[in-house]
């Protein structure tokens, strides 16, 4: 009888040992599953509250740095947030002013020949459009048919060098770069759709007689369209006819292209209207905006108007160069301001950290 009540005692040890350890198990089990859902409740509270202070924000030049590039880089650790009615109301409201997919560029549907076109400058100022010109014009836009679907606009910021961002932009469905950016496979990528020419850059003596230094030069970009804002000021109308008259022979494959100044005078008063004052919009800021209208998603990638990260490390203004920025031209920081908005609010996505390559 003594032997059995032992085993009997035994046998309840154990069990009871056993039940002490599957609670044990459950409470931290649940312990660790409640502090996990406080821990991602909190963090989307913050992500928010970062969200909405940056979608109000206030002009740069009440921006403190230190402070501004702390919280910056708070809130571009949270997780991306599309918002859908934030990307359509601003494709609606841009397509409603400016209409890019029809009036983005100068094409034979929307320029007649002998039509004055005014510079986007100076309106007093007028260049004809013969018929020799009018002949080289694209017959309609390129990007009529639609959406363009995820569009990965490049900028020229220090903060892509050492980025590791090259893979992550050329996956997407159209690239944009600007002012003939040299590219790389490792942090600004290779694929190029659009890239830009400005006017001073097109120093090529007897370009005609000589045209293989512009042609090498523009053939990196392989068949991308290049696009030059040709009636921006009256200085720029003879290199950028050079340009075309040049390349569309030897490059039919390579689209040279114009901004529209009916176009660009839209989107100068659009923005105007929601407070962006600037003696002109830097040719970044139309692209996205032209992206923003046509693109079904916007990443935009190498806009960062400051001198340091955001780890406060110095970078130099450009990715490829040493060059200084032109601080009387474009103001640079109103319109990243504009930029953090529209990221903040879902509309588009800025990158402004190196990319994760695993």
């Amino acid at each position: 009888m003594a032997l059995a009540s032992l085993r009997w005692g035994c046998r309840f040890l154990v069990v009871l040992i056993i039940f002490q350890g599957v609670c044990v198990m459950f409470y931290k089990q649940n312990t660790h599953s409640f502090r996990d859902v406080m821990t991602e409740t909190l963090q989307k509270l913050r992500c928010a509250k970062l969200r909405h202070k940056f979608s109000v924000i206030k002009p740069a030049k009440s921006i403190k740095l230190k402070s501004f590039t702390r919280e910056l880089s708070n809130l571009m650790s949270c997780p991306d947030k599309s918002n859908i009615t934030e990307r359509e109301l601003n494709r609606m409201r841009l397509r409603f002013c400016c209409n890019a997919t029809e009036s983005f560029v100068l094409t034979k549907r929307n320029t007649a020949v002998n039509q004055s076109i005014p510079y986007e400058t100076n309106k007093q100022r007028t260049f004809k459009i013969n018929a020799d010109i009018h002949k080289m014009l694209p017959k309609d836009s390129p990007w009529s048919a639609g959406a363009l679907g995820l569009c990965a606009v490049v900028g020229s910021s220090g903060i892509l060098k050492n980025s590791s961002c090259g893979s992550q932009i050329d996956s997407a469905d159209f690239v944009i770069r600007f002012n003939l950016a040299l590219i790389n496979d490792i942090d600004v990528g290779l694929k190029t759709n659009l890239i830009t020419i400005n006017p001073s850059q097109i120093r090529y003596r007897n370009l005609e007689k000589k045209p293989g230094p512009l042609v090498k030069r523009v053939s990196v970009y392989g068949n991308s369209s290049l696009i030059i804002p040709a009636f921006a000021y009256p200085f720029c109308t003879s290199p950028s006819l050079r340009v075309l008259r040049v390349l569309q022979p030897i490059r039919p494959q390579q689209p040279v292209l114009f901004f529209s100044p009916h176009y660009l005078n839209a989107l100068d008063l659009f923005w105007k209207g929601r407070g962006l004052k600037e003696k002109r919009l830097s040719t970044g800021f139309m692209l996205i905006s032209a992206a923003l209208e046509m693109c079904e998603h916007v990443h935009v990638y190498g806009f960062w108007p400051f001198d340091t990260d955001l780890q406060e490390n110095p970078i130099p203004y450009h990715y490829y160069d040493q060059k200084k920025a032109n601080r009387f031209m474009h103001r640079m920081p109103e319109e990243f301001v504009y930029l953090l908005q529209l990221h903040s609010q879902g509309a588009l996505t800025l990158h402004l950290q190196p990319c994760d390559t695993h």
